[in-house]
């Protein structure tokens, strides 16, 4: 069912931007849920999303651990399977119309218009020049998923001697790519105090691999021409140090890919950076869903997985009603199919919280929301509070770090009012 975009306009029911775990689930669900003609597009010459070119474990269950190539392969073959539509090597380029998108493929331009459309479109990280990391610009510069297609997809020799810049668990993911290749990992480098993975994963680096963690350290300089040769540090007491090393590898720093987001003028949070949507993952055009990374940069395959289960009953239910509302007699008739997410309120953090996704509610949401903050907090207790009522609160009975994720159940959701303006979650010891 792969193939070259179809030239001239096409009219399917579901289209899904992004062949990533979230777009591939999407579609499956639906698909198999029969919702008609569910179609993806998918910018890169092959589906999966970034598991494609992550060799390591920690995808699939405990009982059937898997790699991230073959955690891709399983999806793309169950939506394959469900009787979706995959076009690979396709880019949606912008909008049309509100449920249409114009197209680029092998055979030319294209318009495809659906009943409802799912943003699948994933995350990306910063690269060394949007960092602002001054100095030279020699060759042996990467982000994690330029190094992991380097090495897992390509097969391409990096250097010998790399520093990592990040300590979170896309960082240690990046520093074992690093000696897959062969190359020796000189440091980590991190501006915040400490590591943010497992307690086990950053011993595990330490004391099996040798590997200094540079904590409260910036990357202050890229040295070398042609090739680097060295990074120079700069520590929180205002010392510098050069790194010798031919390898850096700048990790985490991820933003939405939010570029179809923004040009159809769909609202987006502020903290996230992406789509601002409900429990039910719908934005601010009626029809129009997001799923994935491009609503917080950057969750696990398996979160992505059942956002994008979720998202599509969330799609069957619109279309169900917009068939309704075509038969005048239906009692649905007098009650729109965005009605819903009209009465969402905003879904606000306080710092030190950083953003929280969903990031708007309604009293019917169920699905879990994350968030993430900025500094390390020791036990804190949630509160969740709207116009000075307590709506739901709970303690957390672990360290909660930067850049990991911290879960809020929506048992609570039904004691919003819609009228009574946006909900507050905060954190106090």
């Amino acid at each position: 069912m792969t193939g070259p975009e179809v030239t001239g306009a096409r009219r399917v029911d579901v289209l899904v931007v992004g062949a990533g775990p979230a777009g591939l689930a999407t579609a499956a669900r639906l698909a198999a849920a029969g919702a008609g003609r569910v179609e993806i597009v998918e910018r890169e010459t092959r589906a999966g999303g970034a598991p494609r070119h992550c060799a390591h474990g920690g995808y699939g269950t405990l009982l059937h651990p898997l790699t991230g190539p073959a955690y891709a392969r399983l999806l793309v073959t169950a939506t394959r399977q469900a009787g979706a539509t995959l076009r690979t090597g396709v880019t949606a380029l912008d909008w049309a119309g509100p449920l249409a998108l114009r197209t680029l493929g092998a055979e030319g331009p294209g318009t495809i218009t659906a009943r409802a459309v799912v943003l699948a479109t994933g995350a990306r990280e910063r690269p060394r020049a949007a960092r602002l990391v001054p100095g030279t610009r020699p060759a042996g510069v990467y982000t994690t998923g330029e190094l992991q297609q380097a090495v897992h997809l390509y097969g391409q020799r990096i250097g010998r001697r790399a520093v990592v810049v990040g300590a979170q668990d896309v960082s240690y993911a990046a520093a074992d790519t690093v000696r897959a290749a062969g190359a020796t990992v000189v440091a980590m480098v991190t501006d915040l105090p400490g590591p943010q993975t497992t307690p086990a994963r950053a011993a595990g680096s330490r004391l099996r691999h040798g590997t200094p963690l540079l904590a409260g350290t910036t990357v202050a300089e890229l040295l070398g021409h042609g090739r680097l040769s060295g990074v120079r540090v700069r520590h929180r007491d205002g010392r510098t140090t050069v790194l010798p090393c031919d390898t850096v590898v700048f990790t985490g720093d991820f933003v939405p890919d939010h570029e179809l987001a923004r040009r159809g003028g769909l609202v987006l949070d502020p903290g996230t950076r992406g789509p601002a949507v409900d429990g039910a993952l719908r934005t601010s055009r009626p029809g129009v869903f997001a799923v994935g990374s491009v609503l917080h940069a950057v969750e696990s395959a398996a979160t992505a997985v059942r956002e994008g289960a979720h998202a599509a009953g969330a799609v069957l239910d619109h279309l169900a009603r917009t068939d309704h509302l075509a038969d005048a007699d239906h009692p649905d008739a007098d009650h729109p199919p965005d009605a819903d997410r009209a009465a969402a309120v905003p879904l606000l953090v306080d710092p030190p919280l950083l953003w929280i996704a969903p990031n708007r509610v309604t009293p019917a949401d169920r699905l879990p929301y994350v968030l993430r903050t900025a500094t390390r907090l020791t036990r804190p207790v949630l509160h969740v509070t709207q116009n000075g009522r307590v709506l739901h609160r709970e303690r957390l009975w672990t360290a909660v770090l930067p850049n990991r994720t911290l879960r809020l159940p929506a048992g609570w959701t039904h004691r919003v009012d819609p009228q009574d303006g946006p909900v507050h979650v905060s954190v106090r010891p």
